[in-house]
């Protein structure tokens, strides 16, 4: 990819996966937009770069963030699409006000950004979404019924673009990732015990970190990963062996 092609989204800049992806694409030489609700802290990962505050679940909203982007890049060559929010609540407790919110977040707002990304696309772009093993196992973790169904949902809508897209000659995966240290699950891992029960099921015995997650991110949205199309990512720890 040319280095003046080099032109990045990523949704949920501002903390966890999101801040992490965004860094190292900028450290790998790409141009990065910050998108996250939170201005301030998008701001400090962007360092100088362009932000866009943006709630990911509304319509309107995802419009207009990236016509501004199409006015600040012209096209787009990758997204990545990290926003998402986590949710604990029993199965029994929870309610279709709070499950509804969820998938907004998680499934509206990345089908959003997905759809208005693509419009900005040419042959040769890529797109990554974050899903979860939550999405394939069910839950099981600390995330539960509203959380796992909408990472599940991901799978699957990543896999309709990746048909959709692909014959445009653009590119779509996800990565689901295990149990990552980040501020979205410090609450969980406070309880007693949870913390080592979610890393006794990983074959290292301990989370994943955003970096590692980044990594695999960035991995799917170079040139290396060429070839690789409609496909889920696992990077767990190998949680999912089990």
């Amino acid at each position: 990819m040319a280095e003046s092609r080099k032109r990045a989204v990523v949704t949920g800049a501002g903390s966890g996966i999101g801040a992490a992806t965004a860094k190292l694409l900028m450290a790998q030489g790409w141009q990065v937009i910050c998108l996250d609700r939170d201005l301030e802290a998008a701001t400090k990962v962007a360092g100088g770069g362009p932000v866009i505050t943006l709630d990911v679940s509304d319509e309107a909203a995802v419009i207009g963030a990236f016509e501004r982007v199409k006015d600040i890049f012209g096209e787009l060559d990758a997204l990545a699409t990290c926003a998402g929010i986590f949710e604990t609540t029993p199965f029994f407790e929870i309610t279709a006000e709070k499950y509804r919110r969820i998938h907004d977040v998680n499934v509206i707002g990345t089908f959003l950004c997905l759809r208005e990304g693509a419009r900005l696309m040419r042959a040769g772009a890529r797109i990554c979404t974050v899903a979860s093993v939550a999405g394939l196992r069910g839950g099981g973790l600390s995330g539960t019924a509203a959380y796992a169904s909408s990472k599940g949902a991901i799978l699957a809508l990543t896999k309709n673009a990746a048909r959709v897209l692909g014959p445009k000659g653009i590119a779509v995966n996800t990565v689901a990732p295990g149990v990552i240290e980040t501020p979205f699950v410090a609450g969980p891992l406070a309880e007693p015990g949870t913390r080592q029960r979610l890393e006794g099921l990983t074959s290292f015995n301990r989370l994943g970190t955003p970096d590692e997650i980044a990594e695999t991110i960035c991995w799917l949205l170079s040139p290396s990963a060429s070839y690789v199309h409609g496909a889920t990512l696992v990077a767990d720890g190998g949680m999912v062996m089990y």
